[in-house]
């Protein structure tokens, strides 16, 4: 049967993906085709999706239809990517065409890689980041030279119910996936240091939890809603010779702010030795 959209990988962020588009009724579950890697995973993976969704182990015979679907998605690592292009060398789709639209999900996999090995398709980059799993993701897209403009709707649509969609140029991606994607990781580190040192200062595990996150969340919004520089803000909560401007200084001090800055850029680096 012919299928509306196909994703290679099942992992927790094609699922984010996938789950809202089902939801709102934008494909049908027997529209959509998933390709896992062994067959053990596929119970697992149907059980997290509704009842209808077309689950294949790669070595299934019929998992080869998901190359001939109109929308793909590749949600694989990066480090699968030969074995994708070994499998897809020997399935050779005959219902390929120019307007068929494959979307990667794979970090530091460059357009022109992607169009080698996927001659016949239209190429996309995708780097959304996990905050996407409560609708309040980033998604930068990068398209191929010659997409229509109705092809790049039809992308971001699948993305918009769940994220802001950037449309970037694709030496900005790795950048891009250094703060956003890796981002959340750096600030999950921030709420659990914030909250280890209110336990030491005498406030109960769960309370110090709760007050991190919401600090965390209060200040991002006041950040964004009154667009402060995150300067000014500091300033403001900074008086002389008070308490914040003496953490501050602990803060320079062990060299917090410079280790952020090597962080992201080591982020995107590691993305683009992935290429």
């Amino acid at each position: 049967m012919p299928f509306s959209i196909g994703i290679v990988g099942l992992g927790r962020m094609a699922q984010a993906i996938l789950l809202p588009l089902l939801e709102r009724g934008d494909f049908k579950p027997d529209q959509v085709l998933g390709v896992v890697g062994q067959k053990e995973s596929i119970q697992r993976v149907k059980e997290q999706l509704p009842s209808g969704v077309n689950v294949f182990a790669s070595d299934d015979s019929l998992a080869a239809e998901v190359w001939s679907a109109p929308v793909k998605l590749l949600a694989i690592k990066p480090q699968q990517l030969d074995l994708i292009e070994r499998t897809f060398k020997q399935i050779r789709p005959i219902r390929s065409s120019t307007s068929s639209i494959l979307i990667s999900l794979l970090a530091g996999v460059k357009l022109d890689r992607l169009e080698k090995i996927f001659p016949k398709y239209c190429c996309v980059r995708a780097v959304p980041n996990t905050p996407f799993l409560v609708g309040a993701g980033l998604t930068g897209l990068s398209c191929m030279d010659g997409i229509t403009s109705d092809q790049k709707l039809s992308v971001e649509k699948l993305f918009k119910p769940m994220s802001e969609v950037l449309d970037l140029p694709e030496d900005q991606l790795d950048a891009f996936l250094a703060l956003t994607s890796s981002g959340p990781a750096y600030i999950a580190l921030i709420a659990e240091a914030l909250a280890d040192g209110a336990v030491a200062a005498g406030l109960p595990r769960s309370l110090a939890n709760y007050l991190a996150h919401r600090t965390l969340f209060g200040t991002s919004l006041l950040l964004k809603e009154k667009e402060l520089h995150p300067g000014q803000l500091k300033d403001l909560v900074a008086s002389p010779g008070g308490t914040t401007i003496s953490a501050v200084r602990c803060l320079e001090k062990a060299g917090v702010r410079s280790a952020f800055i090597e962080a992201v850029i080591a982020a995107a680096e590691r993305s683009r030795q992935l290429a």
